[in-house]
């Protein structure tokens, strides 16, 4: 059975026609999220590919077990695009819900301009916004469950009572977001519900020890292979254990697991 995962291609409003290399829509089509289908044992996580042509509506995700927390890694923006990730101030259920309802909310968000390398991790209840113009991996728990709070008018549905029963109406902690350094071995999320590394060249000891069992591995740019098949960048790979994912020097890949 091969390590690689199959791979679904999601058409989205605010998708592209035409996508970064190594992928490719379809003619007539607008894709906004690459998914990577995870193996049993593996399931508690989804990794996705994102990219936007206009702007995410204004939403949340419940936590728990059932509830989705997420985090990005920025592969590459245009100029001027930005994230809005929490608010620039505090505000109550009432505010958020009149800010929705007039579409004011958007101006509520705090927008950060970003660039490749920027990464994020949003808990669960961050109410928050993707921008045009940015290509982006993400890695969450798989739970697609997302509440619309506001959609810049187009014709879907929102969901004003469940967002509002899970949203903190606050800024984003700003422990949770960093620009990562050109080089080196990164750990990027360790819990609650997944931990995520970035290994640039072959795992030391300190990342191999983080993992036992299996994980998935999303290849970046350069050499990687798992359980000796060769595993492209735009590509994800399910392996048995850190031992089967070689990682050629000069090579970076994402890392990661369940910790539940």
């Amino acid at each position: 059975m091969s390590a690689q995962l199959p791979i679904r291609r999601v058409e989205k409003p605010w998708g592209l026609e035409r996508l970064p290399a190594p992928f490719v829509a379809a003619a007539g089509e607008r894709i906004g999220e690459i998914w990577f289908e995870p193996p049993a044992g593996l399931n508690g996580l989804l990794v996705k590919y994102l990219f936007t042509g206009d702007k995410l509506s204004v939403q949340v995700h419940p936590g728990g077990a059932a509830g989705k927390e997420e985090c990005w890694l920025v592969l590459d923006a245009q100029p001027g695009a930005v994230l809005g990730i929490g608010f620039l101030a505090e505000h109550s259920a009432e505010a958020l819900r009149a800010a929705a309802l007039d579409g004011s909310i958007e101006q509520m968000l705090y927008w950060h301009p970003v660039s490749a390398g920027d990464f994020v991790y949003l808990p669960a209840g961050t109410v928050h916004a993707i921008g045009a113009g940015i290509s982006l991996v993400e890695v969450q728990q798989n739970n697609d469950v997302t509440y619309r709070f506001y959609d810049y008018g187009r014709p879907r549905e929102l969901h004003l009572d469940a967002a509002l029963a899970v949203a903190h109406g606050a800024p984003h902690d700003p422990a949770l977001r960093r620009t990562l350094p050109d080089s080196g071995h990164l750990s990027l999320v360790n819990g609650p519900w997944f931990r995520l590394d970035r290994a640039d060249g072959p795992p030391d000891a300190e990342m191999a020890a983080r993992y036992a069992g299996s994980l998935l591995a999303i290849p970046l740019a350069g050499s990687v292979t798992v359980a000796g098949e060769k595993i492209a960048p735009g590509e994800c790979a399910a392996a048995t254990s850190i031992g089967a994912v070689a990682i050629a020097p000069g090579a970076r890949c994402l890392l990661t697991q369940p910790c539940r």
